[in-house]
């Protein structure tokens, strides 16, 4: 299990904006194995690094940095009343700028976190909903123009994410890089 607590003084200015969102990490041996099939089959575009993979639970954008307590406080809640869950890869799917493996969530835990996240993080004044159901997906791939990939899926068992993060994220020339501000363990 990896805590993570991360002092955001000590990387911005108080008064500077943060880009913030919050997702769900996953396990190493998740991890390792689409790392393998990213490189096995994904021929066009720039694959996502290991560092960036999650499952993202409310993308907040550009925040003032005095608001990370409360996004901390609303993760760490809603991380410790979550259920058990269990994620399947589906398919994988592109859109106009991403490729992603799109997962299944069976018993609806998953999206029962996020609904939960995304409330606390509303009422908190933090958060504006998007409007539509969250989507359990693992963004792998990033393109100019789509590729139209059929890969075959990676050969993944039923799995569990490790934990739940809160993430900086800093735009820079090659990518955007995450830091994990603070992580908070599933189920409490």
């Amino acid at each position: 299990m990896r805590q993570t607590r991360h002092d955001p003084a000590a990387s911005v200015e108080a008064d500077e904006r943060v880009r913030l969102f919050c997702a769900l990490r996953l396990p190493d041996d998740v991890l390792d194995a689409v790392v393998a099939w990213q490189h096995r089959v994904l021929t066009d575009g720039r694959i996502v690094p290991r560092g960036n993979l999650h499952l993202t639970a409310a993308f907040l954008g550009h925040r003032p940095v005095a608001e990370l307590p409360a996004v901390v406080e609303a993760l760490r809640t809603a991380a410790a009343s979550a259920r058990p869950l269990r994620l399947v890869v589906e398919r994988y799917r592109e859109t106009r700028s991403v490729g992603m493996l799109v997962c299944s969530d069976g018993e609806g835990a998953g999206a029962a976190f996020a609904a939960d996240l995304q409330a606390r993080l509303a009422a908190a004044g933090v958060y504006e909903p998007e409007g539509r159901r969250w989507l359990p997906h693992l963004t792998v791939l990033r393109f100019r123009e789509r590729p139209r990939l059929h890969p075959p899926l990676p050969e993944l068992p039923p799995f569990a994410p490790s934990d739940a993060a809160a993430y900086l994220s800093r735009l820079r020339p090659g990518g955007a890089q995450y830091e994990v501000l603070e992580s908070a363990r599933l189920g409490g």
